[in-house]
């Protein structure tokens, strides 16, 4: 099944490669492309039953936000890993030193934050080349990659990198499009767009619904997406995770060839695992791009525990606290009293779905039995 399900893969690439890019041929170019996705959605299913586990290595979430650690064989991932948590990963001057995922916990300011160290990737590790799926599907569960890179062909390393992790439906780096697909029973599509579509007519954009079986919604789309953007939104499994590039080893780099990864890379972060340099930069960076804050949480009749805040991601709710309080306290909860900057006065009662905002006094207020 899988061989005929690739064939049909290749097929549909190639018509896609083969067909002239115009406005005639958007509509038909869109079709291609929907079904070609859910072919590939198709492969990554059987992909990944065949490890017994669509989550491919065991790894239980830990800590206040997860980072994957991704990268080639050979880059310091496990130097890194090693100076940054609690965790010593087996440190070798040679290819596949790590063949587990390896978590370990990185302390700072207050946070703890799980640092995940995978085996190395090689290309197609996406069509399960060295145990590629397993490793690939730790990534789908973390709330930031970190993609660790050779100063050596940088470039080159990082493309191949994120095909690799688009392989597996992830989308590092990228923010979901906010495209809301409400399906009732007739009147075709209702099409509303709160800004200009400049990659695809609103003919393409229904087709592609239609392709997903999708003859009667209302669609509002607030954003401006390429038809491989909406496909992804139809497909659901898409995950949009945090990206962090880093360069390693650049003690063995001179700045000219620094200068001129910089210019390639501009968002990449530079480091030495084996001397430390800049590593107390990139865990500040770790902390401050997963967007987590601190709220103080306080038990009735008490005072206010400022020396153990709880760490929670930006936007979360009462009912995300809850949640990390304590599984049973979104089932008991009453009410919670909030004092600080989201609450319009003090002692100020929410619910659950109201959101926190850093520095936050909360009680939560829970059923008597």
């Amino acid at each position: 099944m899988s061989s005929t399900i690739d064939d049909k893969i290749r097929d549909l690439e190639e018509e896609i490669r083969i067909t002239p890019k115009n406005k005639s041929t958007e509509h038909h170019v869109g079709t291609l492309k929907a079904k070609l996705a859910k072919f590939k959605r198709k492969r990554l299913d059987i992909q990944l039953s065949k490890t017994g586990s669509s989550y491919g290595f065991d790894v239980k979430k830990a800590g206040d936000g997860s980072v994957v650690l991704i990268g080639f064989p050979s880059t310091g991932k496990s130097t890194l890993i090693s100076k940054i948590t609690s965790k010593q990963s087996k440190v070798g001057d040679y290819a596949f030193t790590t063949t587990s995922a390896i978590p370990g916990i990185m302390f700072h300011k207050g946070t703890q934050i799980q640092i995940i160290d995978l085996p190395g990737i090689i290309e197609d590790a996406s069509l399960g080349k060295g145990r590629g799926k397993e490793i690939l599907a730790v990534a789908r569960t973390a709330d930031m990659i970190l993609l660790l890179l050779d100063p050596k062909d940088a470039k080159k390393f990082y493309e191949i990198a994120l095909e690799e992790l688009g392989g597996v439906a992830i989308r590092p780096g990228k923010e979901k499009p906010n495209i809301r697909i409400r399906k009732k029973e007739r009147g075709g599509i209702a099409l509303s767009t709160l800004s200009k579509l400049t990659h695809m007519s609103e003919k393409t954009f229904s087709g592609i619904l239609r392709e997903y079986k999708i003859m009667n919604a209302t669609v509002t789309v607030r954003c401006d997406p390429t038809m491989d953007e909406l496909i992804d939104v139809l497909e659901g499994n898409r995950v949009y995770p945090q990206l962090m590039i880093v360069i390693n080893k650049i003690d063995t780099i001179s700045e000219k060839v620094r200068g001129k990864i910089k210019k390639k890379l501009p968002e990449a972060i530079m480091i030495s695992a084996l001397t430390g340099e800049n590593l107390e930069f990139l865990k500040k960076e770790i902390v401050n791009r997963l967007e987590l804050i601190q709220i103080y949480l306080k038990k009735q009749r008490r005072k206010t525990d400022y020396d153990e805040p709880l760490i929670v991601k930006n936007n979360s709710t009462i009912k995300d606290v809850c949640d990390k309080i304590h599984r049973k306290f979104k089932s008991q909860f009453r009410y919670a009293v909030v004092t600080g900057p989201s609450a319009k006065h003090r002692n100020q009662r929410v619910g659950l779905e109201h959101v926190v905002e850093e520095g936050d006094v909360i009680t939560i207020i829970v059923k008597k039995f």
